[in-house]
């Protein structure tokens, strides 16, 4: 009677949970979760004005912030007079991509200049003064994280390669001038399989040309997989009141599985 009213019970509880998590879920903590991007008491509205700075004059570019741009095909943020061209064995590799192999989608960083649907956040050290270094602080995917050297200091010649490089930074005016060399050849330039090799270098130009916006014009040169340079621009808007949430892509990928065909849009 007793191992019976257990069954009955057990039944009855895993019924209940079923029935709670078809329900519609509730607004996220963060835009990472469903609904998230939707509550206004999160999103909250972009204060105008200009730009804002620390006390030593240079540009305030901290907050979080979400980004914009070609992560489709990176071919469709390419500034006017701009184009891209592979060479060869580049077309080859794009070609032979399927879409399930993107890093991305296993939860892998995107490197530069691809950005992940989620928010980041800039933060610069020391906070007040002249900056030795800048993080840049992912959410997405496995909260990995870029370290920006503001000190002067060179690349070093033997870099070990990774996903998101080896980079140094100084101020031109109001932008931020960021270098970086000593990529990996493993990360997706788009959803479309661009590829590149390991002589990629990148130069990325932050201006924040205004309070809630933040243009990122970077030029990409490898002469590894493509014929000559290529510039393209992302921008990324300010959100107040959002705050970076854990999101841990591998705990529940889902998505890889129902993925098919070649790479693509």
């Amino acid at each position: 009677m007793r191992t019976q009213w257990l069954i009955a019970a057990f039944a009855a509880g895993a019924f209940a949970q079923l029935a709670s998590a078809q329900q519609a879920p509730r607004d996220a903590t963060s835009p990472a979760g469903s609904g998230g991007s939707s509550n206004p008491a999160l999103v909250g509205e972009v204060p105008a004005g200009p730009p804002p700075r620390l006390p030593d004059g240079s540009p305030d570019l901290s907050g979080v912030w979400v980004g914009n741009g070609p992560i489709g095909d990176i071919s469709m943020g390419l500034l006017p007079g701009e184009e891209l061209v592979m060479l060869p064995s580049a077309e080859a590799t794009m070609k032979s991509r399927m879409a399930a192999d993107d890093p991305e989608a296993r939860c892998l960083p995107t490197g530069v200049p691809r950005i992940a649907p989620y928010p980041w956040r800039l933060v610069q050290s020391p906070a007040y003064g002249k900056a030795t270094h800048l993080f840049f602080l992912f959410e997405g995917n496995i909260h990995s994280f870029r370290q920006i050297f503001m000190d002067g200091r060179e690349h070093p010649d033997d870099e070990e390669p990774s996903w998101y490089g080896h980079s140094v930074g100084h101020w031109e005016g109001d932008t931020l001038v960021i270098e970086t060399v000593g990529f990996n050849d493993l990360f997706w330039f788009d959803f479309v399989g661009h590829p590149h090799t390991e002589q990629l270098k990148t130069v990325e130009r932050y201006t924040r040309t205004k309070f809630g916006e933040l243009e990122v014009v970077t030029t990409v040169t490898d002469p590894g997989a493509y014929a000559k340079p290529f510039t393209v621009k992302f921008r990324h808007t300010l959100r107040p009141g959002w705050e970076l949430m854990e999101y841990i892509c591998n705990e529940n990928n889902q998505d890889v599985e129902h993925i098919r065909g070649p790479a693509g849009l």
